[in-house]
């Protein structure tokens, strides 16, 4: 075990001043770009073979994870920015409200589908990826992005309907 902590500490000694350098590049915040680094040496924790960690591997790793990163929040962002926060009367205010929330629960409860229930459950309150709730509901990504587009311009139509 001791090999293998050696190991790893001398691939993070070697490798993540560059591993962060690449991560700072890609997604201009420092602390951001630390946290990526530091996962990927934690999944190596747990990794059954070190032999074919190289720097090419750990950078592409940097990468792929940066690039995964931006793919989630442009996700979050379009939803949010097409179902929700687009309506201006909402900038500046305290929203939602306890009232709104308690609406939106109400619609959520009567009006989407028992599918589209656990979609937004999955997403929203258990913060999944979309991949992770396709694999775990047996459907495809597209699909959980129209349920999930779906009931959520339900809710908006229904809030504005009740003002």
């Amino acid at each position: 075990m001791t090999n293998r902590n050696d190991e790893i500490e001398r691939l993070f000694r070697t490798h993540y001043a560059r591993m962060r350098r690449l991560g700072i590049a890609i997604l201009h915040d420092s602390d951001l770009a630390r946290d990526v680094v530091h996962d990927i040496f934690a999944s190596l924790l747990k990794a059954p073979d070190l032999s074919a960690v190289t720097c090419g591997y750990l950078l592409m790793a940097v990468r792929n994870r940066c690039f995964n990163h931006i793919r989630d929040c442009g996700i979050r962002y379009r939803i949010m920015a097409r179902y929700l926060l687009d309506n201006g009367e909402y900038v500046g205010e305290k929203w939602p409200d306890e009232e709104t929330i308690a609406s939106i629960y109400s619609i959520i409860r009567s009006d989407i589908s028992p599918q589209a229930r656990r979609i937004m459950e999955l997403r929203f309150s258990q913060e999944m990826p979309f991949a992770r709730i396709a694999a775990e509901m047996g459907i495809s990504e597209t699909a959980v992005y129209r349920h999930l587009s779906h009931a959520l311009r339900i809710i908006r139509q229904k809030l504005s309907e009740n003002g």
